[in-house]
């Protein structure tokens, strides 16, 4: 997909997770001043030259990149892998609230991540979860359409019982399964037992299909009113005609409120958190600002000169293609930069007021949604704590590699952000797999039902929420494990450990 960028560039639309597009004006012959740091040995191993590479990206486009030390103290060619550098390259800023590292999202790919955010997988199409902290009750989560899982009877809330032969299949056994179902296998053979008791034997095949976000929508009609829903599971590339879809129908059916069930979205393209964004809004603020984006000072100030070395084909405003680097964007906080975003009401809904389901899993690209929308309607979150991603970031391809650093932070039209702890919810209450999407008695969605109805959450239901037997080992666990894959992996990893 291409955007044309204010200064006449027409470049490709960059995946990010959680993150931005590209600020969209052309830079006009700046004055750079090079950085002042002890410069790198121009020789070495192709391993030695992709640390130095990891290093000084990271110097001149990290967002802390002033808590870095210099080259000849940090001493890249040190570490004995690109894994352990950019986990020290992670250590240096800490976040004052928590005493603990702020970085929980940078990571390395392979070059899957961009296919996966262009709405292309090549995976079971299934993923499983412990229910509701029970390490004994593993369940099917969510079945992607389309996908290898669906095509074989794989439903949300089946219990998994057996695994390629295993019938241990608990939390003292949480290697073994993350292996089995996130892992690069073939295939997978699982037992399944139904809602019913009955049990099924599947065989699922990794493939490739195009994915569609959109799991589940309808309209319930509470009281007087009528109330959309819709569970979106991933913001992929090709996700504005579904979206478009759904809404189109919640218009139709004069719905004033929404509930968007972000529960596993782990984010995507920020293209498509626009469109999500606008479709909801009301018409009002139409022309306002949506969120400001606010880059790296470096990059703010034309210093991060090793960005043209990131180079693209784009076609400029006479039409005539030509080749750019990620250089020739002004990257300041700026109308005239391109890094205000405002708001474009989109389709016809009229919404009052939008309940969000969250949980842990849900960060980055759903979070920008949530925070764009507070400040102008009536928002609620419903759920548990999100993951907290207030920050984005673009590919740089180093050799073989896909490094994602957080580059920029975005803010609301209050100027607000800054969740790096997660956004705190109106209701707390457990995702409770068992229930397919759509089932009224489902926790998440029941909650946001009855306060549609009579302006009040449910009841805690006694003896039900277990997540609170959480530890604080598991709990840092599961952040070093979403760290691993980036928030954009969020779902790809069993929640509780």
């Amino acid at each position: 997909m291409l955007k044309k960028s204010k200064g006449g560039i027409y470049k490709f639309s960059i995946f990010i997770i959680g993150a931005l597009l590209f600020a969209s004006a052309c830079k006009k012959d700046p004055k750079v001043t090079p950085i002042v740091d002890p410069a790198p040995p121009t020789t070495g191993t192709r391993e030695e030259l992709t640390k130095d590479s990891i290093f000084l990206y990271a110097k001149q486009t990290y967002y802390w990149n002033d808590a870095l030390p210099t080259y000849d103290v940090f001493k890249p060619r040190s570490f004995t892998d690109f894994e352990a550098e950019l986990k020290q390259i992670k250590t240096y800023k800490i976040n004052p609230t928590t005493g603990k590292a702020i970085d929980k999202y940078s990571f390395l790919d392979d070059g899957g991540l961009s296919a996966e955010l262009g709405g292309v997988a090549g995976d079971y199409g299934f993923s499983a979860n412990f229910n509701n902290g029970d390490r004994n009750d593993l369940r099917i989560r969510y079945v992607n359409p389309n996908s290898p899982a669906e095509s074989q009877k794989v439903k949300r809330g089946q219990q998994i019982i057996k695994i390629n032969g295993n019938t241990s299949i608990n939390g003292n056994n949480v290697d073994f399964l993350n292996a089995a179902i996130f892992g690069n296998n073939p295939s997978i053979a699982m037992t399944l037992k139904n809602l019913d008791g009955t049990t099924i034997d599947v065989t699922v095949n990794r493939g490739t299909y195009s994915i569609n976000p959109v799991l589940y929508s309808n309209v319930y009609t509470v009281g007087a009113k009528k109330v959309g829903y819709i569970v979106f599971n991933s913001f992929t590339t090709n996700a504005a005609t579904k979206l478009d879809e759904v809404f189109g129908t919640f218009s139709a059916a004069g719905i004033s409120e929404v509930i968007v069930d972000l529960r596993y979205n782990g984010g995507g393209s920020v293209s498509t958190a626009e469109t999500l964004t606008n479709l909801i809004a009301p018409v009002v603020q139409n022309g306002n600002v949506m969120y400001t984006t606010y880059w790296t000072k470096t990059m703010q100030d034309g210093l991060a000169t090793i960005l043209k070395n990131q180079k693209f084909y784009a076609e400029g405003r006479d039409g005539v293609r030509r080749l750019y680097s990620y250089f020739d964007y002004d990257y300041k906080p700026t109308e005239d930069a391109g890094n205000v975003t405002r708001f474009a009401k989109r389709g016809a809904a009229n919404i009052n007021k939008a309940y969000f389901i969250v949980t842990g899993s849900t960060a980055s690209a759903s979070e920008l949604v949530i925070n764009n929308l507070k400040p102008v309607m009536d928002v609620k979150l419903i759920g548990s704590k999100t993951y907290g991603k207030p920050v984005g970031f673009f590919a740089i391809t180093i050799d073989q590699l896909d490094m994602y650093i957080p580059q920029f932070e975005t803010k609301n039209s209050k100027n607000e952000g800054g969740y790096f702890d997660g956004m705190a919810v109106d209701k707390t209450d457990f995702d409770d797999v068992s229930k397919d999407f759509g089932d009224p008695t489902e926790r998440l969605l029941a909650n946001a039902l009855s306060y549609a109805d009579h302006g009040a959450f449910l009841a805690v239901k006694p003896g039900a929420d277990r997540l609170s037997s959480l530890t604080p080992m598991a709990k840092d666990d599961l952040d070093a494990r979403l760290t691993a894959v980036g928030a954009a992996g969020a779902d790809q990893l069993l929640g509780l450990v």
